[in-house]
């Protein structure tokens, strides 16, 4: 096995996220690159009824498409109270044009008559590894618990982050920054899992 590792292309044009994600890997010394590095990936619609599937279709058809080790990441907000809503819609909950400030404000409104009880809450990450034939070699989960606050509070951070508080710190992900994020997160338990099933699968 080459310890020296392939390029990895994350199937994604969120900068936010590929941050996020590069930070956690680049202690192994992975390139990674998004989707906006190519004049021409897939253009996948994710019709998985679950992160898991949409991390896969992700992973699998932007490999085959572009040839290259592919990672499909598919993460978002679960609420019990309100059925598992938004769920794999997180991103586009509010609707099109979704905003962050959009599926913020919809969140709140549906969320408006639950008691403190029912606010309780998990984000979920999941990320698949395929080869450039679509073949998947890794596949994770990672998922953090908190409660969904009445209003939002704090500026770092992305989507639900300022309305998303870990009780143990009293902070949302909006305020407790990268750092401490880095160690917390839904993302950063599912890359913990991932790194360690990179290592064996490239002797890195």
């Amino acid at each position: 096995m080459s310890t020296v590792p392939p390029p990895l292309v994350l199937a994604t044009t969120n900068r936010k996220k590929l941050g996020e994600i590069q930070r956690l890997l680049d202690p192994l010394g992975f390139q990674l690159r998004t989707l906006s590095d190519f004049a021409a990936p897939a253009d996948i619609e994710e019709t998985g009824t679950t992160f898991i599937e949409n991390a896969r279709l992700k992973a699998t058809l932007q490999a085959r498409q572009l040839q290259h080790w592919c990672v499909g990441e598919d993460s978002g907000l679960v609420v019990p109270a309100l059925n598992g809503d938004p769920g794999v819609y997180s991103a586009r909950y509010s609707g099109p044009g979704a905003t962050d400030q959009t599926n913020n404000s919809l969140l709140l409104k549906n969320m408006d008559s639950l008691p403190d009880s029912q606010r309780f809450a998990y984000y979920v990450s999941t990320a698949v590894l395929a080869d450039p034939t679509g073949q998947v070699h890794i596949e994770v989960e990672g998922r953090c618990w908190g409660r969904i606050l009445r209003q939002g509070r704090g500026s770092q951070g992305f989507g639900y982050d300022p309305l998303f508080e870990i009780p143990e710190y009293h902070q949302t992900f909006a305020e407790l920054g990268g750092t401490v994020k880095a160690v917390l997160s839904h993302r950063a338990r599912a890359m913990e899992q991932f790194k360690r099933q990179l290592q064996v699968l490239f002797g890195v």
